[in-house]
């Protein structure tokens, strides 16, 4: 399968509900099992063939210094997109596009949020395979969601939206591929969600590609007693002092 060798990691969020946590921290730099959280996404992605990873930054892009001072992680190259003014999801990835190499036909996309165990080939293989300007990985679960598919192949409406009923309502992960076409879709520096691309492009009857999986794990880490939970996990021993939380680098 030919992976993309590049993913776009979001890192530039202000972490609110994870404050007091997140006061002199990124929220993908809080760890989780003596890990940073953006590296147990790193290990992921580079168990799939990943090879170069781009982070956007904003709130306390200092730390992002601090923890990877050589712009390396395992060997592979990290480079950093600072965004003065949150750009939200949309903005964000367009300010990244002057940093794809020639070869980034399709790039992978992930929230720095998240610890999951998802399939990464199934989703990147439906998207090579299809027709679609980006494929997003769908999860049905207790959660709800607001992602509207028919077949488990093709979103139609997203938050409502469209007014347009599928046959199954998913929840959004966070984790998307797209083509490099994609990005004629955003505006340099406008502050939009990437929802309202997708969106732009359901509306005209293209293909907005879905995976709707809910194979291996998957967690959300936005807020205090969704990282409790998820530290508890991987220590065993429920919840930690403060200074526990903080990467090595702030102690």
């Amino acid at each position: 399968m030919n992976f993309p060798k590049t993913a776009f990691i979001l890192g530039a969020g202000l972490g609110t509900r994870l404050r007091p946590l997140t006061e002199h921290c990124p929220k993908p730099l809080l760890e989780i099992g003596g890990k940073p959280i953006i590296c147990h996404a790193m290990d992921r992605l580079i168990e799939n063939g990943v090879r170069r990873f781009i982070v956007n930054t904003h709130h306390c892009a200092e730390v992002y210094a601090k923890k990877f001072p050589e712009k390396t992680y395992r060997g592979n190259a990290i480079e950093f997109s600072h965004e003065p003014v949150l750009l939200d999801t949309g903005g964000g990835l367009k300010n990244i596009e002057p940093l794809l190499d020639a070869g980034d036909e399709n790039l992978l996309i992930y929230n720095g949020d998240i610890l999951a165990t998802v399939d990464l080939e199934k989703l990147v293989g439906t998207h090579l395979a299809g027709n679609a300007m980006a494929t997003l990985l769908l999860r049905t679960n207790e959660r709800g969601g607001n992602v509207e598919v028919r077949a488990n192949t093709r979103c139609c409406d997203m938050r409502d939206r469209l007014g347009v009923r599928g046959d199954t309502r998913a929840m959004f992960t966070g984790i998307y591929v797209v083509r490099r076409a994609f990005f004629t879709e955003l505006v340099p520096e406008k502050i939009e969600s990437v929802v309202e691309a997708f969106l732009r492009i359901i509306a005209r009857g293209e293909k907005i590609g879905a995976v709707v999986d809910n194979a291996g794990t998957w967690q959300d880490l936005g807020t205090v007693a969704e990282y409790e939970k998820a530290q508890a996990a991987f220590r065993g021993n429920g919840r930690e002092k403060t200074e526990d939380r903080l990467p090595a680098c702030l102690k």
